[in-house]
């Protein structure tokens, strides 16, 4: 193993173990929503330090690779999507860091049933499952896997787009709650912007993945010239 070699490897290891560190932030969020768990919050607010301290490793190691090293062809395309991908992952770990400061700030704990009318726990699961889809296809080279991740997408976007009518009739039913409410809108909105950062994260992955298929196609087409002259 080359130089090269050892630290695109060295970088794919830091940008999965980043990946599971902001999959549990989101899980842990949705718990401390669920069981008003200020343990939760605490422990996703002492996290995004350490996803913090990923995205500036992540980033400085992309740059070195890049000065150092000139990579061409796919590892190139791999460094450019891991630059990208740490960024939306970043920023997801922000959303979840802002979704339990809601609750750190609360006073107790938001209605069930209201939490279910706005969809707030479908929308943390269809976030999990396209978190986690997105890294098995990135660790598994699945470019199938990953285009189901944008159908996935159009669930939040259908959500997002439904949640100011159904949060203005629970204000309008419980005005005295209108704080809380207003604060179930921030969170559909935070989980939308969850979507579309994992949607980004997943056309990287594309862009990543299918320039490797058609270089490996015309390396077996190549080989097969050579073999039948």
């Amino acid at each position: 193993m080359n130089h090269l070699d050892a630290e695109l490897k060295n970088l794919n290891k830091d940008i999965v173990a980043m990946w599971k560190l902001v999959i549990d932030q989101l899980f842990k969020s949705k718990q401390a929503i669920e069981n008003f768990d200020k343990d939760k919050v605490c422990e996703v607010l002492a996290s995004e330090k350490r996803v913090d301290a990923f995205e500036l490793k992540i980033n400085m190691d992309c740059e070195n690779i890049l000065a150092l090293f000139n990579p061409l062809a796919n590892d190139l395309r791999f460094v450019l999507a891991v630059l990208k991908i740490n960024y939306n992952l970043e920023r997801i770990g922000d959303y979840s860091k802002g979704i339990v400061k809601l609750i750190k700030n609360a006073d107790e704990p938001f209605e069930k049933k209201s939490l279910e009318e706005a969809s707030i726990y479908g929308m943390f699961d269809v976030c999990l499952e396209m978190l986690t889809d997105s890294l098995d296809a990135f660790e598994h080279e699945n470019n199938e896997k990953v285009r189901g991740i944008f159908k996935k997408d159009d669930k939040l976007d259908v959500v997002n787009k439904s949640a100011n009518k159904i949060v203005a009739s629970l204000i309008k039913h419980n005005p005295k709650n209108v704080l809380s409410y207003l604060d179930i809108l921030t969170i559909v909105r935070k989980l939308e912007r969850v979507g579309d950062q994992t949607k980004n994260i997943s056309e990287e992955i594309i862009f990543y993945l299918e320039a490797k298929m058609v270089r490996h196609m015309k390396v077996k087409e190549e080989k097969k010239e050579k073999k039948d002259k």
